[in-house]
């Protein structure tokens, strides 16, 4: 038996600093029938190193600052600024997550308890963070698994397994880190193999996907992820590197409608000869 799927609007960075494009992405996301409506928090002094703050973006018309942590630091938003995004959310009717690069942030999230929160692929391998949101956080912890090895996936659900945590609280999605990520490379069979080696140990499987279209992401509900997380935006055109890989509002729509569709096909014959047929079989059977 099929779960229904839920789907995520990774928002993420789009809304390029600006509160009420934030919130906007946030309505429009609930307009296509998204799920959840999904941010990023960083605290940028403490997730980059004073070399790699000072250095300079590697895409240099994409940048919001005079180097990457300046640019970084320009589309981040206040705690105060996520719990007014989360308000705002629940009132439109969508639910409001974020993934966390950082204890900090971890903590600050925490404090506003919503149902889930992300660990992004590159930080599912740092181990504090990993301890903040087992032992101070009682939601789900959802966990990207893109450059990861399999030693590395082990890690994260054997650390939760240590407090009987990760049956009951860990989602973990197969993922390609990149932007955006040619069909070649998106290796939707590690659903299929995410499934097969952890699907007993965790809650669920999820796909992150970050290719252009829609059509694998029915592939890969159909292949058993629950979760389908695509980033989201208005105009792709606008600046910033996550665009390019996002989808726009008629994009969004159409994922959330063809899965909703998928999940209404995936079904047995309840008879043998359905209602729909026996006209059909009147009028066109071959009569032996």
């Amino acid at each position: 038996m099929f779960k229904k799927p839920k789907v995520i609007a990774e928002i993420g960075c789009n809304h390029m600093g600006q509160i009420e494009i934030a919130k906007e992405l946030i309505k429009l996301a609930k307009e296509c029938g998204a799920t959840v409506a999904k941010f990023q928090k960083r605290n940028v002094r403490e997730l980059l190193s004073k070399e790699d703050y000072y250095s300079p973006h590697p895409q240099p018309w994409n940048s919001y600052g005079e180097n990457y942590g300046k640019h970084r630091e320009a589309l981040e938003f206040t705690l105060e600024q996520h719990a007014d995004l989360k308000k705002y959310a629940e009132e439109t009717g969508i639910k409001y997550s974020t993934s966390v690069w950082d204890v900090t942030s971890a903590k600050e999230v925490i404090s506003l308890n919503p149902e889930f929160i992300k660990i992004p692929s590159a930080e599912n391998n740092n181990i504090n963070l990993l301890r903040e949101l087992r032992d101070n956080y009682s939601g789900e912890v959802h966990v990207s698994m893109g450059m990861t090895t399999r030693e590395e996936e082990n890690d994260v659900i054997s650390y939760f397994e240590e407090t009987n945590q990760a049956k009951d609280r860990l989602v973990i999605y197969s993922c390609t880190s990149g932007y955006p990520v040619p069909f070649k490379d998106i290796c939707l069979l590690e659903i299929t193999r995410l499934i097969d080696t952890y699907g007993n140990r965790v809650k669920e499987v999820g796909f992150s996907g970050h290719h252009l279209g829609i059509a694998v992401d029915i592939a890969a509900y159909v292949l058993g992820a629950t979760w389908i997380e695509r980033h989201f935006t208005k105009d792709r055109t606008w600046k910033g590197t996550d665009h390019a890989a996002s989808l726009e509002v008629p994009g969004m729509q159409k994922l959330v409608r063809d899965l909703g569709h998928t999940y209404e096909a995936l079904t047995y014959k309840t008879t043998e000869l359905l209602e729909i047929e026996e006209a059909q079989r009147n009028k066109l059977k071959f009569k032996k």
